[in-house]
C-alpha cells in the first residue's frame, strides 16, 4: 500500500525539496499544492492540485476529496519583517490557514506534519530542546507559536517539525542564502559586514525535507526539533564560506546586531538539541561543511 501524502507549499525551498525526495520514495503517493499555478521543474511522479491555504473552503474540497493519510504544511508567510508590517496577513497566513488544514485532517484521519519554527523562543536560552517553553519576541513568532498551539490542542494525529535558519537552492534560484550572498560578495570583491552576535544551527533544506518525511514514514507524533548540528553564528558561517570556495576572508567585517535596522526583533540565541531526533527517527543532518558542498555541487549542474 502506497502512503498518500499531500504537502502544502510545494512551489517553496522545503516545498521543492520534499517533492524532489517524495516523488524518488517508491511507496510513495505524492499530492502537491500550493497557491496559483505549478512552478515546479518535475513533470511526473506526483499530481499537482491548486490550493490556497487561506481558503478553508478550498482547503477542506481539495482534502476531502484526495483523502491523503499524511499532510506535510511548509506552507507559511515566513518573511519575519514583513510579518511585522502585515500582521492580519501573516495571521491569516500562519494561524487561520493551520485551523483549516486541522479541520479538514480532522475531517479525513490525515495524520499532520505541521513545520514550525525557532523564532518560537526569545534566544535568550539556546540551544533549546523539544520541551523547551515559547516565548517569541517578533509578531511573526508570535503567528508559529499559535499556530503550534492549534495543532497540539486540535485532538488530531500531529507531529510538529521545528527548524532554524533554512538554507539551499531553489530549482529558479529564486531566493538568495548566506553561502550564495557571501560567496557572490567575495567573488565581486565587496567588504561585508556579518554579525557575531547571534547563534543559530543553521539547515540544509534537503535535511529539513528528510526529517518532515522521517516523521511522516513513522506517523511519530509529538515535537521534533529538525536542524543542521552545529550552533553557529552568521560570522562563522561567512568565514566558512569563505574557506571552503577560497576567497578573501579579509573582506568580512565583524558586527553586531544593532548595526542593521530590522523592522522586527531577532532572538540572540537559539539552536536546537537534535538528540530526540537522531533516537526516534535516525535523523542525521549535514555539517554545514558538508551543506556548503551539497550546494556547490548543485550550483555546477545544468538547470
Amino acid at each position: 500500500m502506497k502512503k498518500r501524502i499531500l504537502l502544502t507549499g510545494s512551489n517553496g525551498l522545503l516545498g521543492q525539496k520534499l517533492v524532489d525526495l517524495l516523488t524518488q520514495t517508491a511507496d510513495v503517493e505524492l499530492i502537491a499544492t500550493a497557491r496559483g499555478d505549478n512552478r515546479l521543474p518535475y513533470a511526473e511522479g506526483y499530481s499537482y492540485q491548486p490550493m490556497d491555504i487561506t481558503d478553508r473552503q478550498q482547503v477542506m474540497n481539495v482534502i476531502c476529496s484526495t483523502r491523503p493519510d499524511v499532510v506535510i504544511h511548509t506552507a507559511a508567510m515566513t518573511d519575519v519583517d514583513k510579518c511585522e508590517l502585515q500582521k492580519d496577513d501573516c495571521w491569516a497566513q500562519n494561524v487561520t490557514a493551520t485551523e483549516s488544514l486541522v479541520e479538514a485532517c480532522r475531517e479525513t484521519g490525515a495524520f499532520l506534519v505541521h513545520v514550525s519554527t525557532d523564532f518560537i523562543f526569545d534566544g535568550t536560552a539556546g540551544p533549546y530542546d523539544e520541551t523547551a517553553e515559547g516565548n517569541p519576541i517578533s509578531f511573526y513568532g508570535w503567528s508559529k507559536l499559535a499556530a503550534e498551539s492549534v495543532v497540539r490542542h486540535s485532538g488530531i494525529s500531529w507531529a510538529i517539525a521545528r527548524t532554524v535558519l533554512v538554507y539551499g537552492i531553489a530549482h529558479d534560484m529564486s531566493r538568495s542564502n548566506i553561502i550564495l550572498w557571501v560567496k557572490k560578495s567575495l567573488e565581486d570583491g565587496k567588504n561585508i559586514k556579518v554579525v557575531t552576535d547571534q547563534w543559530r544551527s543553521p539547515t540544509l533544506a534537503e535535511d529539513l525535507a528528510k526529517g518532515c518525511y522521517l516523521i511522516a514514514d513513522q506517523r511519530a507524533e509529538g515535537i521534533f526539533n529538525i536542524s543542521g548540528k552545529e550552533v553557529l553564528t552568521p560570522y562563522e558561517m561567512a568565514i566558512k564560506t569563505a574557506d571552503y570556495f577560497g576567497l578573501d576572508k579579509s573582506l568580512i567585517a565583524q558586527a553586531d546586531g544593532s548595526t542593521f535596522k530590522q523592522t522586527a526583533r531577532r532572538p540572540p540565541r537559539t539552536g536546537f538539541v537534535l538528540d530526540k531526533a537522531r533516537a526516534v527517527l535516525g535523523y542525521d543532518p549535514h555539517s554545514f561543511e558538508e551543506g556548503i558542498a551539497v550546494l556547490a555541487s548543485q550550483l555546477q549542474q545544468p538547470a
